[in-house]
């Protein structure tokens, strides 16, 4: 292992494959691995870091608990733009608004590979008008909270069954009922796989930890069961497609697949199919959620949203065109999803080819990872970074102002494929829910904690129970 400072360099051995890239924590160096590294004074320097050491690399300094807060940490010692060895391998870390944006943005192409997480990489190998829609399963919501009659309750699985059902409708062309066993069972998988994303086993699954047995496989097995359901529902499609009406994406999935039979380098197959199947319904499923569950905490926490009935009224359903009308309701919701930081981490992305950026040399292959949580909290462009202010995204008339480092979705050519269905999700869930019903805490507000139940790959919401009153 080399020191990372700024007298040393490194390239990579030619060979297939990458090396490691989820940077939560890794145990032992595989020895085959054919992305070794070697000193090359040649072609640049190394981003700095703290100095690895056998087996273990960096994972003293980066806690399987706390990667975030770690990697901030590491940033005021090392700057913006550093180095860690979750285990045998580097990734460069990329930290604050102007960093992220150079890389995803001004400099796409470089940067536009997939990085690898070993935590799914063993399950997915690398593959994988709605406004009325939205709306109609929002009135399926509130009509469950109804039926509440103000009891307290966990809002967790409510709000996973409506927003699962609007992307269920997009993938399988239709919505469960929210009494459906089997679709109750899905969404605890589909929790489950989120909350373990985030556990420290799940940080060390990487390098020959793989190979063993333990807690860190849990995760494995989870997805599995998940490509199993999608696997009989893409069945079940097969066996009454027409290919002259798609009902889903499936079906438009299955009708384009007979074309490509003669190309070797399809990506028109079963397995692609089940898995970028699984990809849609788990992000389309998890992420608003979680928001929304951390919204209705903020809201008991700040429940100062007037616009509402003031410019919708009480008996219009809210639609989309409704967002200009309400800047300070639009920028609450932005508030929520920049202070809660659902996927603090980001994902990773591989520069494809060798590449000076900031002064520093990546060779190709090298994994990179922009940390989203340290651009919704880059002191430069929010005020309070911490705090919950949503003047963040307002001007000083109180009309709504865009914000350009709020990326919750990324940016670039990576950025989340689902960005417009989920902002719309989020607006259209948050007006209709306060439109109809006051949120009532079940301890005083000063006691309400945001503070996740688990952070690492996702910032997991805090347990909790709330109180609908209609209005």
């Amino acid at each position: 292992m080399q020191d990372l400072g700024p007298g040393h360099y490194l390239t990579w051995r030619h060979g297939a494959g990458r090396g490691l890239h989820h940077f939560s924590g890794t145990l032992l160096v595989l020895p085959a691995h054919p992305h070794c590294l070697e000193t090359n004074q040649q072609e640049g320097k190394a981003p700095p870091g703290p100095t690895p050491i056998p087996f273990l690399g960096n994972l003293l300094q980066i806690s399987p608990n706390a990667p975030f807060q770690c990697l901030m940490k590491l940033r005021k010692k090392y700057g913006p733009m550093f180095t860690v060895y979750p285990g045998p391998w580097p990734v460069v870390i990329l930290c604050g608004h102007e960093l992220v944006k150079e890389a995803l943005v001004d400099r796409a192409d470089e940067f536009s590979g997939r990085g690898e997480m070993a935590t799914l990489d063993k399950n997915f190998q690398g593959h994988g008008s709605i406004e009325e829609r939205i709306q109609e399963e929002a009135g399926y919501l509130l009509e469950e909270f109804r039926k509440t009659k103000g009891a307290p309750i966990d809002p967790t699985f409510f709000l996973s069954r409506t927003v699962s059902n609007v992307i269920s409708l997009v993938v399988f062309g239709s919505r469960f009922d929210y009494e459906d066993k089997e679709f109750l069972n899905l969404l605890q998988m589909i929790n489950e796989s989120f909350i373990e994303m985030s556990t420290p086993w799940a940080q060390m699954y990487s390098g020959i930890m793989r190979y063993l047995p333990g807690r860190h496989k849990h995760l494995y097995y989870v997805i599995e069961d998940l490509k199993d359901f999608v696997a009989s529902r893409v069945k079940v499609n097969e066996a009454s497609l027409d290919p002259h009406h798609p009902r889903d994406f499936i079906d438009c999935f299955l009708q384009d697949a007979p074309g490509e039979k003669n190309n070797p380098h399809t990506e028109f197959d079963l397995k692609n199919l089940v898995l970028t199947t699984l990809n849609l319904f788990f992000a389309g499923t998890e992420t608003v959620s979680s928001t929304l569950c951390y919204g209705f905490l903020l809201l008991m926490k700040h429940p100062e949203v007037e616009e509402i009935n003031q410019v919708i009224g009480p008996h219009r359903t809210p639609c989309v065109e409704d967002r200009v009308k309400i800047p300070y309701t639009d920028a609450i919701i932005q508030e929520f999803q920049r202070l809660t930081d659902i996927v603090p981490m980001g994902v990773p992305h591989n520069v494809i080819q060798d590449t000076h950026f900031q002064g520093y040399f990546l060779p190709k292959g090298t994994d990179v990872f922009p940390v989203i949580g340290s651009v919704l909290k880059d002191p430069k462009y929010f005020r309070y970074p911490d705090a919950f202010y949503p003047e963040h995204f307002l001007d000083e008339q109180g009309c709504f102002k865009k914000n350009e480092p709020f990326m919750p979705f990324s940016s670039g050519k990576r950025i989340c494929l689902g960005e417009a269905l989920a902002r719309m999700e989020l607006f259209l869930y948050f007006t209709s829910i306060l439109q109809n019903f006051s949120l009532r805490s079940l301890v005083p507000v000063a006691d309400i904690d945001i503070t996740p139940r688990m952070s690492g790959f996702g910032n997991i919401p805090p347990t909790y129970k709330l109180c609908l009153e209609a209005h």
